[in-house]
């Protein structure tokens, strides 16, 4: 699976929320102003649509474009190309870096200790 730019990411992020859209629909979800233009964005679908992200359904010349990747499996392959790069295959090192880092409330540190615990059941 090709990696994606900040920019195409962005797109598919509202792509995976409306689940079908024209790109002025796209546009329109964009919290950017000024909104880029038309062709700007019309550019960027197509890219995703050659790099397997996209695919469309056409009436006429216009085009609705659809995820054709859900955000879970796209989700599942980034954090795992991250996770093991960044943290060598290792998940005492990510949680490390997670305590150490991200400042983790004691909430959040006591939900990781009991997704562990139900986890080690398992």
């Amino acid at each position: 699976m090709e990696e994606l730019t900040k920019t195409e990411e962005r797109i598919m992020q509202v792509l995976w929320k409306l689940q079908k859209a024209f790109v002025k629909d796209i546009i329109d979800e964009l919290d950017e102003e000024p909104k880029p233009p038309y062709n700007t964005i019309s550019s960027i679908v197509r890219l995703l649509e050659k790099k397997g992200y996209v695919a469309y359904k056409a009436y006429g010349k216009t085009y609705e474009y659809f995820p054709a990747i859900s955000k879970e499996v796209y989700t599942k392959t980034t954090f795992s190309k991250m996770f093991n790069s960044y943290f060598d295959s290792s998940p005492a090192n990510l949680l490390s870096f997670m305590v150490k880092e991200e400042k983790l409330s004691e909430k959040d540190i006591e939900e990781i200790k009991k997704l562990i615990n139900e986890n080690s059941r398992s």
